[in-house]
C-alpha cells in the first residue's frame, strides 16, 4: 500500500528532529520555479493572495526570500517532523524509530502546494502555499494546472517500486485534487471517520483530520501491507463499519472521543 496525507499550515523548525536520516525531494528544480516567482511578490501581494493578515503575509514573505539550495539538515528539516497540526498530532512522527521512518520511506507520502510529492525524510525548508492558491504562474492559473499530470505520474513509479496497487487516500480534498485518478495505477481506497454526535454519526474536522494521522500511523507501526487489514484499524476508540462502507468508501465510527 502507498498512502497520501496532506501537509500542514503549522511548522516547527525549533525542535531537533530525533534522527539523522534525510532525503531530498524529486521535485525540488520544480519548486525552485515556484519560489522564483513568488519571490517577486510583495507581503502585501502575498497576504492578498492567500486571504492572511499582513503579519502572516510578511512571515511567509521572508520565508519565500530565505528558500535557498541546497537542503541540508542546517537549513531544512524532514517533513514528517517539521509539519505540525491535527493530522500530525495522529502522526506522532515523533514517537517514529529508525524502522519506522524506514516503512515510512517506503509507503508514506505527504502532497504539497510547493514540494509536490514528499517522502518522510524529504527536506524541506518553511513555507506556505496551500495546494488550493489560485497563484497563477508561468505554467497555468493555479497550482493544480503547475503540477499537472506530475504528481500522479510519480505515484505509480512508487506504486511500481513496492508492486502494490493500492493507494489509501488520507489527504484533504483539497490536496488529493492533485491527483488524477483515472491515470493511476491502482485502486484508491478512502477512509472516512465519523464521530457520534447529537444523535448521529458524522464527520467532525477536527476529530477526522487527527484519525487520518492516526490510521497513517497505525499502518506504519504495524506494518500493515494488506489493504484488509486496515479494517482492524482501532486506535482511539474508531471501528470499521461494513454497514456504512462502500467498495472504495471505507467508513470508521467512533461512539465518543477518548
Amino acid at each position: 500500500m502507498l498512502l497520501v496525507i496532506s501537509p500542514a499550515k503549522t511548522l516547527d523548525f525549533e525542535t531537533p528532529s530525533h534522527t539523522a536520516e534525510f532525503t531530498q525531494g524529486d521535485f525540488l528544480a520544480r519548486s525552485q520555479k515556484l519560489i522564483s516567482q513568488l519571490q517577486k511578490l510583495n507581503p502585501d501581494d502575498i497576504s492578498a493572495l492567500m486571504k492572511i493578515s499582513p503579519k502572516l503575509g510578511e512571515l511567509n514573505h521572508q520565508r519565500f526570500m530565505n528558500w535557498s539550495r541546497p537542503f541540508t539538515p542546517d537549513n531544512a528539516k524532514v517533513a514528517a517532523l517539521a509539519f505540525r497540526g491535527d493530522v500530525y498530532t495522529g502522526l506522532n512522527a515523533d514517537s517514529f524509530n529508525e524502522e519506522d521512518f524506514e516503512f515510512a520511506q517506503q509507503h508514506l507520502r505527504i502532497l504539497s502546494g510547493l514540494y509536490g510529492l514528499l517522502r518522510p525524510l524529504d527536506l524541506i525548508q518553511p513555507y506556505r502555499l496551500e495546494m488550493g492558491t489560485r497563484f497563477e504562474n508561468k505554467d497555468g492559473k493555479n497550482l493544480y494546472e503547475f503540477w499537472d499530470n506530475k504528481i500522479s505520474q510519480a505515484l505509480n513509479k512508487q506504486l511500481a517500486e513496492i508492486n502494490s496497487q493500492v493507494l489509501i487516500n488520507l489527504a484533504s480534498n483539497e490536496y488529493f485534487s492533485a491527483v488524477k485518478p483515472k491515470t493511476l495505477k491502482a485502486d484508491i481506497i478512502t477512509p472516512v471517520f465519523k464521530d457520534f454526535k447529537n444523535d448521529k454519526y458524522k464527520i467532525i474536522s477536527f476529530y477526522a483530520k487527527k484519525a487520518r494521522g492516526l490510521m497513517a500511523a497505525y499502518i506504519i507501526k504495524q506494518r500493515l501491507t494488506d489493504v484488509e487489514q486496515l479494517k482492524s484499524f482501532d486506535s482511539e476508540g474508531y471501528y470499521f463499519s461494513a454497514e456504512q462502507s462502500t467498495a472504495r468508501e471505507w467508513v470508521f465510527l467512533r461512539d465518543a472521543p477518548v
